[in-house]
């Protein structure tokens, strides 16, 4: 039985979060409806998601595999994405689980990916996101722009791979406007590739809680939001 007070505060919660979209969109003269809203539902557990889908919040990311196995089989109605990092000893479950996988952070891992979609998702090809480290974190995975920019080629070449454009996570700052040259740099970054390569997808994932409207101003087309609609992590 789902809690209706439950789905009532989600579908408030997503209320307010697609209204400030809104706004930001706005601002920069976009339509929010070009927006995706992830809703990472890391640590909440399958039951209060089966209310979260049902409040309206039916694209949900993960950041770890194993969490999400234990609850692809009690959510129905949801479409999972993967936000956090792959290692390569779980890429065949992660193909078992995920629709979208936002978080290929090397042409290891892409290779890998490919070569098991071949059998675990064959007939089709498995959408994917390359997490680029933009600001050339040492603390943060992703593809450096010069590594993604010389792998570029191998990786649009991997048959059983949709590249459909790319993501990053902001840099750690006290004031969303301070996430603003990191996002600015990750469109950049793809304008001056997809001129160059059309087969690169022109996604791009990028904003959390903090600082998601700078992204949207910024060009975001995909948000991963998670404390806003689900609260504090215990």
């Amino acid at each position: 039985m789902i809690d209706q007070r439950e789905v009532e505060a989600y579908a408030a919660a997503r209320g307010r979060v697609i209204e400030r979209i809104a706004d930001a969109a706005s601002r920069a003269g976009r339509d929010p409806e070009d927006l995706t809203l992830v809703a990472v539902s890391k640590t909440v557990p399958a039951e209060r998601l089966v209310a979260a889908v049902a409040a309206g919040l039916t694209t949900l990311g993960e950041n770890r595999v194993q969490e999400a196995e234990s609850k692809v089989a009690v959510v129905a109605g949801a479409t999972w994405h993967l936000v956090g990092p792959l290692q390569a000893n779980k890429a065949r479950r992660a193909l078992e689980t995920f629709e979208t996988i936002q978080s290929v952070d090397s042409a290891a891992i892409a290779a890998r990916i490919d070569r098991l979609a071949a059998e675990v998702r064959p007939g089709g090809r498995v959408p994917v996101l390359l997490q680029i480290n933009v600001d050339r974190d040492t603390s943060k995975a992703g593809l450096g722009p010069d590594e993604l920019e010389a792998a570029l080629d191998e990786l649009l070449a991997l048959p059983n791979l949709e590249v459909r454009g790319l993501m990053t996570i902001g840099r750690l700052v006290d004031r969303p406007e301070d996430a603003r040259p990191t996002f600015v740099a990750l469109r950049s970054l793809s304008e001056r590739l997809r001129a160059a390569h059309a087969d690169l997808g022109a996604e791009l994932s990028m904003g959390m809680t903090d600082d998601f409207e700078v992204a949207v101003e910024e060009g975001a087309t995909i948000v991963r939001i998670g404390r806003a609609l689900f609260g504090e992590r215990r």
